[in-house]
């Protein structure tokens, strides 16, 4: 059951992570906060793995093609589900933005039966649908009469683009012949530099103003990348364990660390009706893991 502690790590971590990026938002473009989120997590990557290969030394993987096409997709759907994701923090409140990217346990439960062999029971099945009603709540800041569909197809395209990286997460880790937790941590490390590379030549390109703020003003972003290393060491042993929509469903116990996050920290009022979409989220979850 060890995937279950390595999910809870990772829903703790990933509130954090949000919290700070979406501090972030407020002070730097979308380019820059999706960047903060990798562009020191890469020296963690490789001293986990160091770690691991000194504690318990393994042999180096084999990497097929079927490996690379799993991290690089992967790692841009992660790139473009990160920007969305800041994308809502700029259109709403923390907590609201965080809990319309969450619909990813949903999307991905569909993805995961239909193109990757997993299947769910009837209760799972009711546990998407509570997932989903929670995020139709979420899209309606005043009510069902001011539907915002703009923030509603944001947060679809997000949580589709996270729920495909996690199942392309766990299929490159079945493709390595390494065991557990060799392979997720070398497909983590591959992830995050591939993702570091491509932001940061983005961005010497593109906004070198940004990319230097980064640099002397490190503090939050430095925080934000340790969070999230954490958040995916978790996410990504969770999924080399188990199937992606047991993970991230039960993943949604992030709500109530966000929920806290979202009023003690940042000082973010949260109506009831948020509230209540944000327990259905919960709810949910329960539900996929009874």
């Amino acid at each position: 059951m060890s995937w279950i502690l390595f999910t809870l790590l990772a829903a703790f971590s990933q509130s954090w992570r949000n919290a700070f990026q979406s501090r972030l938002s407020k002070e730097m473009n979308v380019t820059g906060v999706t960047l903060s989120r990798f562009l020191w997590a890469g020296p963690l990557a490789v001293l986990y793995l160091f770690a691991l290969y000194y504690y318990d030394p393994v042999s180096i993987p084999t990497f097929t093609a079927y490996s690379y096409l799993y991290i690089i997709g992967a790692s841009i759907m992660q790139i473009v589900a990160t920007g969305l994701m800041v994308v809502l923090f700029k259109q709403k409140n923390f907590a609201i933005g965080a809990g319309l990217a969450k619909s990813e346990a949903p999307v991905a439960a569909f993805l995961g039966v239909l193109f990757f062999g997993t299947s769910l029971s009837l209760l799972g099945w009711a546990g998407v649908a509570v997932g989903a009603i929670a995020v139709f709540m979420l899209s309606c800041p005043n009510g069902i009469k001011s539907i915002s569909l703009k923030t509603a197809l944001i947060g679809l395209a997000c949580s589709t683009s996270f729920a495909l990286t996690s199942l392309w997460v766990r299929e490159a880790s079945l493709t390595i012949d390494l065991p557990f937790p060799h392979r997720a941590a070398w497909v983590l490390l591959l992830v995050i530099c591939l993702q570091t590379i491509l932001l940061v030549g983005y961005m010497l390109a593109k906004d070198r103003k940004t990319l230097i703020t980064m640099f002397t003003k490190p503090k939050l972003v430095v925080m934000t990348s340790i969070a999230s290393f954490i958040g995916s060491l978790g996410w990504f042993s969770a999924m080399s364990l188990q199937t992606v929509p047991l993970v991230k469903t039960l993943g949604q116990v992030e709500v109530f660390f966000t929920m806290l996050i979202s009023f003690f920290w940042l000082k973010e009022g949260i109506k009831r009706k948020d509230m209540l979409a944000l327990l259905l989220f919960a709810i949910a979850a329960v539900l996929v893991m009874w």
